[in-house]
């Protein structure tokens, strides 16, 4: 994924130092009841449509902003699903980072789903029963915004 501008500006302050980011994650839906995913061009892993919010940038626009940057799709929020602080991570290069995501329920409205941006090796839509291998993390994801109803969940 390549790293925003404004990321890279502060690594060039605070080096590899932990850094607090707000992150979204869309799970589109279509009128199926599929949903969208990607599969990462860096570790080939299958996952949720997510990204970093730019300063400034309204959660909800900036979840629809990376759904079309990424997939070519066109969608609206439904719900926020689910406010979710993860644990520290490092990165290959040693940056280390923390987000704050901001798990949206969407749906589709049109495009046709494609790699459409440098991060994805490939796009799809996919039953829920028909998944692909997906981790933990983006696992707990779909399940709090399938169940959304309006009312986020936070984690306690």
């Amino acid at each position: 994924m390549p790293t925003p501008d404004f990321v890279l500006r502060l690594r060039e302050k605070i080096g590899h130092d932990l850094l607090w980011l707000p992150g979204v994650t869309a799970v589109v839906l279509d009128d199926r009841n599929r949903v969208l995913l990607g599969r990462r061009a860096d570790n080939g892993h299958w996952t949720l449509i997510t990204g970093i919010l730019d300063p400034g940038e309204q959660p909800a626009v900036g979840v629809v902003r990376e759904v079309l940057e990424e997939t070519g799709v066109v969608a609206v929020v439904e719900h926020l699903a689910e406010v979710y602080a993860g644990g520290p991570m490092e990165f290959v290069n040693g940056d280390r980072a923390q987000f704050l995501t901001l798990n949206f329920r969407c749906r589709y409205v049109s495009g046709e789903a494609r790699v459409n941006d440098d991060e994805s090796a490939e796009v799809g839509w996919f039953g829920l029963d028909e998944l692909p291998e997906l981790t933990d993390y983006h696992r707990a994801r779909l399940k709090s915004a399938l169940g959304a109803t309006g009312v986020p969940d936070f984690v306690r």
